[in-house]
């Protein structure tokens, strides 16, 4: 089944059009639901119409569209009747509502700990999954405090979700940095995740390396 839920704003959505076309009901006849209901869905926040543009055979027109969050969307399909399409569109909503949360809350975490890489994740994957950030984000976690950002939390006692930033040595945030920085070219030099990981453990041992060369001339002198 396609997609039905997106980002918007870190929240997750669904939209009138999208329960319509999953449940075999006409658009129409969704919206007036909604709007009969306005003062029940508006309870589980605030209703947003918009119209948008589409295309027809005596060119384009404007069609009103009701944006919806996960409650609203629930309220909204728990008045329609369980025929048996619109009980398999419940199941597959709620299962991408969830996956959405997920995928939400690994952006906004990568975005707090690897903006300048989020970013460019983003650039380069016009539909980014949530794999896309979580196996950058543990590559160069692994690299700099051994283990993953989960890991990290459970060691230190740290609640789910929180950034491990503000846990971390100086040294450790310098070397994230740079390393962030590095994993953004071969992003697109190295499209292949095994490579970039050992082109990124190479280019962490030579700032090891030379770390430790300055050291020893600070030492001496």
């Amino acid at each position: 089944m396609y997609e039905l839920t997106f980002n918007y704003k870190d929240e997750a959505f669904t939209n009138s059009l999208i329960i319509a076309n999953g449940t075999g009901v006409e658009h129409r006849a969704v919206i007036q639901l909604i709007t009969t209901h306005l003062d029940d869905v508006s309870d589980f926040g605030r209703v947003t119409f918009q119209m948008i543009p589409f295309e027809t055979n005596g060119g384009i027109q404007k069609i009103k569209m009701c944006r919806l969050n996960e409650q609203q969307a629930t309220f909204v399909i728990s008045l329609m009747k369980n025929t048996k399409i619109v009980v398999a569109f419940k199941k597959e909503l709620v299962k991408q509502f969830f996956k959405m949360r997920e995928f939400i809350k690994t952006l906004v975490t990568a975005r707090k700990d690897f903006p300048l890489l989020t970013e460019n994740i983003k650039l380069l994957h016009e539909n980014p999954k949530p794999y896309h950030f979580s196996n950058e984000c543990d590559m160069i976690n692994r690299l700099v405090t051994r283990m993953t950002a989960k890991k990290f939390r459970e060691v230190n006692g740290i609640a789910k979700g929180e950034s491990i930033r503000p846990y971390l040595t100086d040294e450790q945030l310098e070397l994230m940095e740079k390393l962030q920085k590095c994993d953004i070219g071969l992003l697109v030099a190295f499209p292949d995740y095994e490579q970039r990981k050992r082109h990124l453990e190479w280019y962490m041992s030579q700032i090891q390396h030379k770390s430790i060369e300055d050291n020893l001339i600070t030492t001496v002198q």
